[in-house]
């Protein structure tokens, strides 16, 4: 179940309920998004306040009703009520999210969502609209829009970054790597004023950016590495690169552990991650889903490497793992270039 089939299952319970038990008016639309910091599930909606004001109804009595309606519908595995009524909503898995990666590759994440849709991205004139507008114009274009001087126009504005150092080109001490003032300038959403103390930015463990790369490079790691021991059928898979994983997926099902399938359901959700970021003009919303993407990777690496230790022989098993790097360095190579910033191999 997509974004907007989702949307339009919460619309008809909505309405449903609205007709019936509650006796109230009819909303024309209610919001679907991605959770807020702090809160679960895949999605999270406030229709059962919106409804519950309209009716006059306790909204924890009508998100239970509504919670109760929207657990039954197919695609939905869990619908959890938090806060004063908000519904957090979470979906059953549709088809296998690493495979998809692999072999979508440096499409994956992308869609059609925007298609015959066209945009005119004027920025205001300072760097951070600027970089705003290069990643918009990204994110438009993996979503099948089409952007250039005739369309819609969107106008880019950014809060200016607070004072600190002046921004330049390359590392120096009156600048900064060009990927990490990106990152910064990127990170924060467009409302909100980005910070560029070098403390915060320029060490490794304040700036998820690094964190992030260096996973990519991990992932790259393990393949060249899988390579050299010739685990899986290397004549059609060079192992060079972090998304060239053994060239056959197992032949049996293998059972993953739950740190696998943290990882798994992070890579799973990019292509809906792109598409929030698109819609929203909020490239924020991808930088921030690459930090739980990277965290999700070197948590199910350090539970469970993927590669054999000593004299163990390879199995099934580090072979599925081996794949799963293979497309969480996709999934984050992906996200990366969509922010302009760089992936790198070796870190």
């Amino acid at each position: 179940m997509d974004p907007a089939e989702l949307t339009g299952t919460v619309l008809r319970t909505v309405r449903s309920a609205a007709v019936g038990e509650l006796g109230a008016p009819v909303p024309a639309r209610v919001v679907v998004e991605r959770p807020r910091p702090g809160g679960c599930g895949d999605y999270a909606t406030n229709a059962a306040l919106q409804l519950a004001h309209a009716a006059g109804r306790d909204p924890l009595d009508v998100a239970a009703l509504l919670r109760d309606r929207l657990a039954a519908q197919p695609g939905i595995a869990a619908v959890t009520v938090t806060g004063p009524g908000f519904l957090n909503i979470t979906l059953r898995p549709a088809g296998d999210s690493v495979e998809d990666a692999l072999a979508a590759g440096q499409l994956f994440g992308h869609g059609d969502f925007l298609r015959a849709q066209s945009f005119r991205l004027v920025p205001d004139d300072h760097p951070r609209a600027l970089v705003l507008a290069a990643s918009l114009r990204r994110l438009l274009l993996a979503a099948g829009a089409s952007v250039g001087e005739q369309g819609d126009l969107v106008r880019v504005r950014a809060v200016p970054a607070a004072d600190g150092p002046r921004p330049g080109p390359g590392p120096g001490p009156d600048g900064f790597p060009s990927d990490v003032l990106r990152w910064a300038f990127l990170r924060t959403p467009a409302y909100q004023r980005s910070r560029l103390a070098p403390a915060l930015l320029l060490r490794r463990e304040p700036n998820p950016l690094f964190r992030i790369q260096y996973a990519h490079s991990r992932t790259a790691a393990l393949a060249r590495a899988a390579a050299a021991l010739r685990i899986g059928d290397t004549s059609t898979s060079t192992g060079t690169s972090a998304d060239t994983p053994p060239a056959a997926p197992p032949a049996a099902p293998v059972r993953h552990t739950r740190s696998d399938g943290v990882l798994r359901a992070a890579i799973g959700e990019l292509p809906a991650v792109v598409e929030t970021a698109a819609r929203r003009r909020a490239p924020d919303r991808l930088a921030r889903h690459l930090d739980v993407l990277a965290g999700a990777f070197l948590g199910a690496e350090a539970a469970h490497p993927a590669l054999p230790s000593g004299d163990e022989e390879p199995t099934a098993v580090h072979r599925a793992r081996l794949r799963q790097a293979a497309a969480a360095g996709v999934a984050l190579r992906n996200g990366l270039g969509l922010l302009g910033i760089q992936a790198p191999e070796y870190v």
